[in-house]
């Protein structure tokens, strides 16, 4: 079916890719936003103010993630190295103490030791703090795009971090909504039912009897993270100076993306704004089976996020405690889901892992935490069309040309040494799994997209946010995959998704792939 697709567009003229849907004509008619009295009018006043601060945060991020002399954090610095050597000191003697009294519990034999990677990972993140702690996160889902020992060495920090001392969170949520904490809740639960790097989550009860949980900030983080960042813009230029494999990851644009990633997750409006644009695109498709919370108007600070509680479990714990689900439906579902958001409508959740998916006894789902999206405009869009066709086709020149047009390369640059050089590894990487093309799953879709990227880094070119997180979205599919259809061709799922879609979207899937794919000159 997509090589028809891809046949016919090539064999008509070509077309520009249609525009996506109009967020404001999607506010005008949504029932959804119009069951939370007064948020239809602040979906309208985020959609039209915060753009530019989004914008902003790109210049920003840019802007501390370039070294500069003059602006270098020395304390910073300082304080880091102290700090790690501390760390390091006390592993030491924790290790040697070890030795003597219980040889066997050394790595020799007993396989519970920790790698070197993995202990020196956890003392830089001891010794950085909360920007360390996301930052390790980061790279531990960045599988492919950076080497695997230090994606695996990482893994450990999407564990969760320790609350907040009692009495804080509440004093954050009494200075952003002007001690209004006792008029506006009957009770907030004081223990968090989860704490990570940047905000920990209280289940609560407005006045009014909503269930709703609470997200809070931890205090005074855009001052260190502002701090940390331009510490590890020093730290990557010169390991990138010093370092082979530093220089491979192209460690100065992995900072700059988790400058402007970060940077966006601290202001909890932008979070609010990611949740009523996918929650509308969810409305508008017609998608019943997921679920999005919405933002609780007046109740929506830069470091506090009131919204409504959604229910489910985490979906791997779903999968354990309903066996009974229909496991391909929902693989089925979720693909469709993924893809529907981003390829239609130009917003996507940026970070569906585990946590950030609950999955019901019924086997529908609630998506949560909505930090990170990932927005794409009509070309971009089509780019990820051509993308995903290009792979399921083995269509490497289609691949590299669609990242290209994601804004990785400059205009003009010769696409045929970088097409060679993927087309090489990949057939190297197909030959290794020995197994044909059609039997591949999403993990290697993110696995091609992480090499495209990584061949991009090596050639000191940018990686943009929204592939990034695209790729890996892929990723997460399969961990879904596996958790309750293992047995699944996730890939055998992109033909009955993409025929879903030209039923219901017909105008709209033949200009996007007339516009991905010009007839040859």
């Amino acid at each position: 079916m997509i090589g028809e697709m891809r046949n016919g567009a090539s064999s008509g003229m070509s077309t520009p890719p249609p525009a996506l849907p109009e967020l404001e004509d999607l506010i005008e008619r949504s029932e959804w936003l119009r069951g939370q009295a007064g948020l239809e009018g602040e979906a309208l006043r985020w959609h039209r103010t915060l753009g530019a601060e989004r914008d902003r945060i790109v210049a920003e991020a840019e802007e501390l993630a370039t070294p500069r002399l003059r602006r270098i954090p020395f304390g910073a610095l300082f304080l880091l190295c102290i700090r790690f050597l501390w760390f390091s000191l006390a592993a030491l003697i924790g290790r040697f103490a070890g030795r003597r009294g219980s040889p066997s519990s050394d790595g020799g034999g007993s396989g519970s030791a920790e790698s070197t990677a993995v202990r020196r990972s956890k003392h830089l993140v001891q010794a950085g703090g909360p920007a360390y702690v996301k930052l390790g996160q980061l790279i531990a889902t960045a599988k492919g795009a950076l080497p695997d020992e230090w994606t695996e060495a990482f893994a450990w920090c999407r564990d969760e971090v320790p609350p907040l001392r009692r009495g804080v969170a509440e004093d954050v949520i009494d200075a952003e909504l002007g001690h209004r904490r006792a008029e506006t809740f009957e009770w907030i639960d004081a223990k968090p039912v989860a704490a990570a790097s940047i905000a920990q989550v209280h289940v609560a009860r407005l006045a009014d009897g909503t269930e709703v949980v609470v997200k809070v900030q931890r205090p005074g983080l855009r001052q260190r993270f502002e701090a940390d960042i331009r510490a590890l813009s020093v730290i990557a230029l010169v390991a990138d100076k010093v370092s082979k494999r530093a220089r491979i990851a192209n460690l100065p644009g992995f900072v700059e993306l988790f400058a402007q990633l970060v940077l966006e997750e601290l202001d909890f409006r932008l979070e609010a704004m990611n949740m009523a644009e996918i929650g509308l695109a969810n409305e508008d498709a017609g998608l019943d089976h997921v679920r999005v919370p919405r933002p609780i108007p007046g109740l929506v600070t830069g470091r506090v996020l009131v919204m409504e509680r959604v229910p489910g479990m985490r979906y791997t714990d779903a999968a354990l405690a309903y066996p009974e689900l229909d496991g391909p439906r929902i693989v089925r579902l979720a693909v469709q889901g993924v893809l529907e958001h981003t390829l239609l409508y130009g917003v996507f959740h940026g970070d569906l892992h585990a946590g950030n998916v609950l999955i019901d006894e019924a086997g529908n789902f609630s998506l949560v935490d909505f930090g990170i999206a990932g927005r794409v405009d009509a070309a971009q869009r089509a780019a990820l069309v051509r993308l995903v066709i290009g792979f399921a086709r083995n269509d490497f020149a289609g691949q590299v040309a669609a990242v290209a047009e994601l804004g990785a390369l400059p205009p003009g640059i010769d696409l045929a040494p970088l097409v060679q050089q993927f087309a090489e590894e990949s057939t190297i990487m197909l030959a290794a799994l020995d197994r044909p093309l059609s039997q591949l799953d999403f993990g290697m879709l993110a696995a091609q997209v992480a090499r495209a990227t990584r061949l991009l880094a090596e050639h000191r070119f940018r990686q943009p946010k929204e592939l990034f997180l695209f790729s890996k979205n892929m990723l997460y599919l399969n961990g879904l995959c596996n958790a309750f259809a293992p047995d699944i061709n996730l890939m055998a799922e992109i033909a009955p998704v993409f025929l879903y879609f030209q039923t219901k979207y017909p105008k709209e899937i033949a200009s996007i792939v007339m516009g991905s794919f010009p007839p040859p000159a």
